[in-house]
């Protein structure tokens, strides 16, 4: 089968969950014997965060056959000044600029690869395929959070793209529902993010000198919050001596992680609270962990929380986090809190003060993420694609 991949976003140096999540499924299917192409549209050039395999043709439709595109200055413009008071009406001149600039250069990615299936990364991508050009080449868009989204930050023009969609994957059965609940008439599948099933398990029955408290995600103010970590924390650190904070993963944004800094220097925490910055080898980081803490306000679906489970760590989140609250069963493999530092601190206090529950949801953990194996998550996929093609 002749695959093509479209995800219409950065991948340059992208170390987030759906560049990830690209590459892995790239390299899946070329490994099942598929054809492979994938199509992106990125500012910058250069090399992805995630290695792509270079057999595997990669057009950016940005930088294509030697003319390179910039978001003209009037559309930068409109663009924020729409911004200023509706989000949703600001995405649309992305769609704008996409329809504008870039249709004719995805035009001929499709007539060079000649792709059986498309699987579109986002509702935009779907609607430049299915709205735009009008393909006749099946194509599954994916579902990367909550589609509840759709219908209150994303553009009204992409809504019938998904309708036109050969099926609407999504990552969890909640999700569907939202879907469904506003068009009940689209095809949808439920399937989850592929996550790693570790042989090798963090030790959580070890006396340590040190036990940690790990956080692996993006540093971003309005989404992973690592803040409300260090504020609860610091209402634990006296009662803890022996207890410290990681916070692994890159800087959204100079500001913010300057007040992170200053966070743990008004805490007096700096020798107990480390930003470690990005990491090419999470599991590593995972193993020498003791809880996982994921203050989040939204996820798509979690996967550094997942990959923190399967490793076998005992995991704390909000629940009224989408996703995490799905992923964290409370009181099995971790605990589910009510928003806000309060809470954090009394479920996180909990599971640092009990050695043997610790244990014991570590091992939960890991049991409920094998649903998620690659092996089964790539099959099902495979499955989808067979029936689609």
């Amino acid at each position: 089968m002749n695959i093509l991949l479209a995800n219409l976003t950065k991948m340059v140096g992208d170390s987030g969950g759906m560049a990830k999540v690209t590459c892995a499924f790239a390299h899946e299917m070329k490994v099942r014997g598929h054809r492979v192409s994938l199509v992106y549209s990125d500012v910058q050039t250069g090399d992805f965060y995630y290695p792509l395999d270079k057999d595997i043709p990669a057009y950016d439709i940005r930088h294509y056959k030697g003319k390179s595109i910039s978001y003209p200055w009037y559309l930068k413009v409109k663009r924020e000044f729409y911004r200023t008071f509706d989000k949703q009406k600001a995405r649309t001149v992305n769609d704008e600029f996409a329809a504008s600039f870039l249709l004719d250069h995805l035009k001929d990615v499709l007539q060079t690869v000649q792709p059986d299936v498309i699987v579109s990364f986002q509702p935009a991508a779907s609607k430049m395929l299915l709205c735009d050009l009008q393909t006749k080449i099946p194509v599954i868009t994916m579902s990367h959070g909550d589609p509840e989204d759709y219908f209150h930050t994303y553009p009204k023009e992409e809504i019938p793209a998904l309708e036109k969609s050969a099926v609407c994957q999504v990552l969890l059965p909640s999700f569907e529902k939202h879907l469904k609940d506003h068009l009940p008439n689209v095809k949808t599948v439920v399937i989850g993010n592929a996550i790693p099933q570790y042989d090798v398990q963090a030790d959580l029955s070890a006396q340590k000198d040190t036990y940690k408290i790990l956080f692996v995600g993006r540093l971003s103010k309005n989404h992973k919050r690592p803040h409300l970590l260090i504020e609860t924390f610091a209402g634990l650190a006296d009662e803890f001596p022996h207890w410290n904070v990681e916070l692994w993963g890159a800087e959204d944004g100079k500001a913010y992680y300057k007040e992170l800094q200053l966070l743990i220097k008004k805490h007096h925490l700096e020798n107990r609270v480390f930003l470690k910055g990005p990491t090419n080898d999470v599991p590593s980081v995972l193993q020498q962990g003791d809880i996982f803490a994921f203050p989040s306000a939204y996820e798509g679906f979690g996967l550094a929380l997942g990959e923190a489970m399967s490793m076998g760590l005992p995991a704390v989140g909000y629940k009224s986090c989408s996703a995490v609250n799905e992923l964290i069963k409370d009181g099995e493999n971790g605990y589910l809190c009510e928003d806000g530092i309060e809470p954090l601190r009394i479920a996180l206090q909990k599971i640092m003060k009990n050695q043997q529950v610790r244990m014991q949801m570590g091992k939960f953990a890991k049991v409920s993420m094998e649903k998620y194996s690659s092996r089964a998550i790539w099959n099902e996929w495979s499955r989808l694609l067979e029936q689609c093609f």
